[in-house]
């Protein structure tokens, strides 16, 4: 999965980790019904914001229904977000999933420099896009448009060069996650709502697009792959104030919205945004300009209250909130730390698959087993770092930079 909301039990409260929990099961089955077993690997976290807006604007919107055992919650049934919202989602995150691979395609990334699994990955994208078209006119979404922005996007980055405007290229993705995030409010039978969650869905697909940019800037510079930032000529500065800017323009826009319960959204599109930046730019080791910003969000009054207070206590010369197992995130002494290791608590099998300074990439079915494991021990969540199922690269924990006030308690992360 792929997205850069990547929310933990620890900064969701209320039971707004279930919520989350439930749309992205309704979201993975959603594609299984619409789309085939298949399309399931398109399931990724920012698509079921999408749900998650129809769900919060109408009661009738926010059904679930029964699923059964999954390994991904511990071999347990759960109730799942269904209705017009996932299908919508589904349907996104199918076209969201069809430009990547043919992104990569064009680039010729990786595998897909081979002929076969270029041509064998050109007519999946092509099905894909054909199929989110589709399934999105059933639900009254116009598919054509959203392809026809997305086409729009290689073209903006083909005539992109040194002193162009990054949001000259950054449009197309912003125009059409305004459209996805508009439509819903259509589904939910609110028209007011429709400018204001265009306008939320512009800022949050830019701060999408630079964010992405940001993250494989180094790597694509190493391969002399495209890269919206090096093309451009844009600073990372620039492109810090142009994400807190966006950031910042979310939650008035969400302001304007009529909802019936918008806790969760709210929670994604302010808070959890707000970390994504943070941590994008933190695992380049680039520099955070915003201090007051990150004031601003860690006394957001939709916050966690025990993360309020935890910040407070930390601004106080305080410990670490009572955490059994020492310091802080990422600096190799606090959870995860563990002199490289990175358990999360002793009670774990969270030092394997082991970290490896010299990392040992794993076949297909090897890393699917791996990221199964690695799952369901928590570790993507709270081992910081560890290593890619499949590339053995290290990866920083979703936690990381939430500052949470004490890591998993014995891996309750997993625990949905």
């Amino acid at each position: 999965m792929f997205g850069i909301l990547r929310p933990c039990r620890h900064t969701l409260s209320d039971g707004l980790a279930e919520e989350w929990m439930s749309h992205m099961c309704g979201l993975c089955l959603a594609l299984r019904d619409d789309h085939g077993q298949a399309s399931r690997i398109a399931t990724n976290y920012d698509g079921l914001v999408v749900s998650v807006l129809t769900a919060a604007q109408s009661e009738e919107c926010a059904g679930t229904r029964r699923a059964g055992r999954c390994p991904l919650r511990g071999m347990r049934g759960a109730e799942v977000a269904d209705g017009s919202g996932a299908h919508l989602a589904a349907s996104v995150s199918l076209m969201l999933a069809s430009a990547k691979i043919a992104d990569h395609i064009e680039d010729g990334d990786g595998p897909y420099a081979r002929r076969g699994v270029r041509a064998l990955a050109g007519r999946v994208a092509e099905r894909w896009r054909r199929e989110a078209r589709e399934a999105g006119a059933g639900l009254g979404f116009d598919g054509a448009e959203l392809v026809a922005v997305v086409d729009r996007q290689r073209e903006a980055e083909l005539a992109a060069g040194p002193g162009t405007d990054v949001l000259t290229v950054t449009r197309p993705t912003e125009e059409a996650t305004g459209e996805a995030f508009a439509h819903t409010a259509v589904l939910a039978g609110r028209p007011a709502n429709v400018e204001p969650l265009r306008e939320a869905g512009r800022l949050f697909g830019r701060v999408a697009h630079l964010l992405d940019a940001v993250e494989d800037r180094e790597e694509d510079r190493e391969r002399n792959a495209w890269n919206p930032l090096t093309a451009t000529g844009t600073g990372i500065g620039r492109a810090r104030e142009l994400c807190d800017d966006a950031v910042l323009g979310v939650r008035p826009a969400l302001e304007e919205a009529e909802f019936a319960d918008d806790r969760l959204a709210r929670a994604l599109l302010v808070g959890e945004l707000h970390r994504a930046v943070e941590r994008a730019f933190a695992h380049g080791g680039y520099p955070n300009p915003g201090h007051q910003q990150n004031e601003h969000y860690r006394n957001h009054p939709h916050r966690p209250h025990h993360q309020q207070q935890f910040h407070q206590e930390r601004r106080n010369g305080g410990g670490s909130h009572d955490a059994p197992h020492g310091g802080g995130h990422g600096d190799g002494s606090g959870p995860g730390g563990n002199g490289g290791k990175g358990n999360c608590c002793a009670s774990c099998s969270c030092d394997t698959p082991e970290l490896r300074s010299s990392p040992k990439p794993r076949g297909v079915l090897a890393g699917c087993a791996a990221a199964l494991f690695m799952c369901c021990t928590c570790q993507f969540c709270c081992r910081d770092p560890h290593p890619g199922p499949w590339t053995g690269r290290p990866r920083d924990a979703w936690c990381n930079l939430c500052e949470c006030c004490s890591c998993c308690e014995c891996c309750s992360c997993c625990d949905f």
